[in-house]
């Protein structure tokens, strides 16, 4: 697949070997998030849904000061005005905001720098989280007068139990990458250095997982998130049996009888 470029030039997709990179590209700004951003972002990722080569994404801001320091201020005021606008806004863009939390394929947000608001909105749909030494991360809207929307909180509740939520969401401060390791923010932190080599590990490890394993695990832990009567346990039953049905798990079997690296194709 040849690069993508969406938003003119501020969201950027490319492929190797298995791995789809996303990279929020505004340095200039933070990558501070525009609508525009936002719509690149959700269709660079239906072109990683469709492509069988891709089986992990990875999820990155360009630059060395941030991940994204969140939403873009400068279109508040045309689009996010009063409580009218920002209905429309969010009917507009909840569809495109929450494509990342949909997508069927794993998932990791590679954070260094700042963290904030709606870019760590961003990295909470990711399905992990690594992050260099020197990351931050907070939650600002209090210290706008805005507040956050019930899915952003949902998932950071999910993440690190409401009584850090309540802190985080209550102060506006930020908080180190240690801490955020500590509360279960992010899964691990690592040194700035040594950030690009570690996501790139993690990410092709991932990718040499059998696919329909890989999706099936992904909905099973996200159906587990749940309310009992909100699961699609049957979605779940599915994707297992499809495993059970498929070549990569015969081929995964024979390869561990002939002690020998699966060779899976997805089907």
């Amino acid at each position: 697949m040849p690069s993508l470029v969406r938003a003119d030039g501020r969201i950027l997709g490319e492929t190797e070997a298995g791995v789809g990179l996303i990279t929020l590209n505004q340095p200039e700004r933070l990558n501070a998030l525009s609508v525009a951003m936002i719509a690149g972002l959700a269709e660079i990722l239906d072109a990683f849904e469709a492509d069988p080569t891709v089986q992990v994404v990875v999820l990155t801001g360009a630059g060395p000061r941030a991940f994204s320091a969140g939403a873009d201020l400068t279109e508040f005021a045309a689009q996010r005005g009063d409580a009218a606008a920002e209905r429309d806004y969010d009917r507009m863009i909840v569809g495109q905001r929450q494509r990342l939390a949909r997508f069927s394929k794993p998932t990791i947000a590679r954070v260094r720098g700042y963290c904030l608001g709606g870019g760590l909105g961003l990295a909470l749909q990711c399905d992990l989280r690594i992050a260099a030494e020197d990351s931050e991360f907070a939650i600002p809207a209090v210290r706008y007068g805005y507040a956050c929307h019930f899915d952003f909180v949902q998932r950071l509740v999910g993440l690190v139990g409401p009584a850090q939520a309540r802190q985080m969401l209550f102060t506006g401060t930020r908080i180190d990458a240690t801490e955020a390791a500590r509360i279960g923010l992010v899964n691990r932190t690592v040194r700035d250095e040594d950030l690009s080599d570690t996501v790139v590990d993690l990410a092709r490890s991932i990718a040499d997982n059998a696919p329909l394993s890989l999706r099936a695990a992904k909905l099973a832990v996200e159906q587990a998130t749940h309310d009992p009567e909100a699961r699609d346990i049957a979605a779940v039953e599915a994707a297992v049996a499809a495993c059970f049905d498929s070549a990569d798990y015969r081929e995964g079997c024979l390869a561990a009888l002939d002690k020998r690296a699966p060779r899976f194709t997805g089907g």
